[in-house]
């Protein structure tokens, strides 16, 4: 595989994290939370990513498998228990498997975009929708990140954690490794022409906006021309510093594109 990454803030900065195998490339998104936790959400996704790269490289066991054993290990790494105040991170996972097919999961609000279709997992969206309509309408109306933005927005965490992990709400990397079982998966056959985009919400939501977002024209990209895209959402973000023209839960949000080229040919 050939790889390109940017990421703005670098790591350690911001709750972002990328890692890279011989057989797979894999992106977290520490979650943010607005209430105490008693991990941070980077430690979290640095514990997380180190175990996934150790148990996918060179594997071919399920993807849902490996992140199963990982979320495992991050608990008694980390000494963490399912609930309000455990860190999550949503997961995007390529990887190419020894029979040249691919096989992608995503956990969580992040992406992968592959020629022809975008894999996505909307089940948290859906999720205390008031709330959300709210936190969105006072924004637009020009209230900006005040006191009350905050306040909606731990509303808004604490009505999400009561569907977290159960059937009927939404599945996330936390401390219950079943979580894993409900990735969303699929396999694709390999050929030269084959691409993936991974992108964290905070990189693929102001992109949509700006009408950046042709996934094709970004998997050709190289590690400065990804930086200058994501440079181009934070400087845009700056320009609408209140969240009226794109209502969002924080004017900057932590951003990481990873391409990852399927050429069996090409070095990591």
């Amino acid at each position: 595989m050939h790889v390109t990454l940017a990421q703005h803030p670098e790591p350690p900065s911001g709750d972002d994290r990328a890692f890279v195998t011989s057989n797979a490339v894999i992106v977290l998104d520490g979650a943010s939370a607005f209430s105490e936790r008693d991990v941070p959400a980077s430690t979290y996704a640095d514990q997380l990513g180190a175990a996934l790269a150790r148990l996918i490289e060179g594997s071919d066991e399920p993807l849902p498998h490996l992140l199963a054993e990982a979320i495992s290990e991050t608990v008694t790494a980390l000494g963490i228990t399912p609930g309000g105040r455990a860190p999550s991170s949503t997961v995007a996972i390529a990887r190419r498997r020894h029979d040249a097919s691919l096989d992608l999961l995503v956990l969580g609000d992040s992406q992968i975009a592959i020629p022809g279709r975008v894999i996505r997992d909307d089940r948290l969206g859906v999720i205390a929708n008031d709330v959300r309509v709210a936190y969105r309408a006072r924004l637009e109306a020009g209230y900006g990140y005040d006191d009350e933005h905050r306040r909606l927005l731990a509303a808004l965490q604490d009505e999400q954690l009561r569907h977290r992990n159960r059937p009927g709400g939404y599945w996330i990397a936390e401390a219950d490794p079943i979580a894993a079982e409900h990735a969303i998966t699929c396999r694709v056959m390999q050929d030269p022409n084959l691409w993936c985009v991974l992108a964290t919400d905070g990189a693929y939501r102001p992109m949509e906006h700006l009408r950046i977002d042709n996934w094709p024209t970004i998997a050709t990209a190289d590690s400065r021309e990804l930086e200058s895209v994501l440079q181009r959402c934070q400087d845009w973000e700056s320009t609408d510093p209140h969240g009226r023209q794109l209502p969002r839960a924080k004017r900057h949000d932590d951003k990481t594109l990873m391409i990852a080229s399927m050429r069996s040919d090409a070095p990591v």
